[in-house]
């Protein structure tokens, strides 16, 4: 006979209780720092984030404007090729933001590690931003700053809002491009990493190392 649905949780609970906090939360940095290596190879190459429908960065809404009033005048063609340099920068920008997560999840102190791993499926990554997120965001500025200027999208804002300008009666638009990119390259990173962490908890075949089998069969 099958264990019941009830006997399993009691017998994951026990294996929960047996395990050191430090353990779980050495599994639980463990399963950030295999998701995080997945993403980044995932989106750091061509079109991981352009034609990626969850994570592409569309334009700021700040820029709404000037995509509508270049669309009136047939110029739309610059606004489309600011959208695509600007998800070419986080594609640029993530292989080398790699270093900072994974340095991140080391150094980060795990509180209440039993509540964390018996949380929500993505509570780790949660818990990960929440923590760690305003460090990243700041130490990631100069690395968006050079791919952006790598992937032209200085260049392109440059002619949209120069085009822009050239129509008149309309008002001065402004965007900080190089947080904006920041903020949602981050939002594609961290969103795909709970999903790696959610298949390592849900999925027994993505428990590749003895450790993540201890901790994650305990939940």
């Amino acid at each position: 006979m099958g264990k019941s649905i009830t006997q399993s949780l009691e017998d994951g609970a026990n294996a929960n209780n047996k395990l050191s906090s430090n353990k779980i939360a050495q599994g639980l940095r463990e399963a950030l720092e295999i998701g995080t290596k997945k993403v980044v190879g995932q989106l750091g190459v061509q079109n991981g984030f352009n034609l990626d429908p969850k994570i592409h960065i569309p334009l700021p809404k700040t820029l709404a404007r000037v995509d509508s009033a270049l669309s009136a005048i047939g110029m739309n063609g610059l606004t489309d090729d600011l959208e695509l340099r600007i998800n070419r920068a986080a594609e640029i920008a993530t292989p080398k933001a790699k270093a900072l997560f994974i340095t991140a999840i080391k150094q980060m102190t795990i509180k209440d590690a039993r509540q964390i791993l018996s949380g929500p499926q993505d509570a780790a990554t949660q818990y990960l931003r929440r923590t760690m997120g305003a460090g990243l965001e700041k130490e990631m500025q100069p690395l968006v700053q050079q791919a952006l200027a790598s992937a032209g999208a200085f260049k392109a804002y440059d002619s949209v809002i120069g085009r822009y300008d050239q129509i008149p009666f309309m008002p001065d638009i402004k965007a900080d491009i190089n947080n904006y990119v920041i903020e949602k390259a981050m939002d594609g990173i961290f969103y795909y990493v709970g999903q790696e962490e959610t298949a390592i908890r849900t999925n027994p075949a993505k428990r590749t190392t003895e450790l993540l089998k201890a901790v994650f069969s305990s939940q």
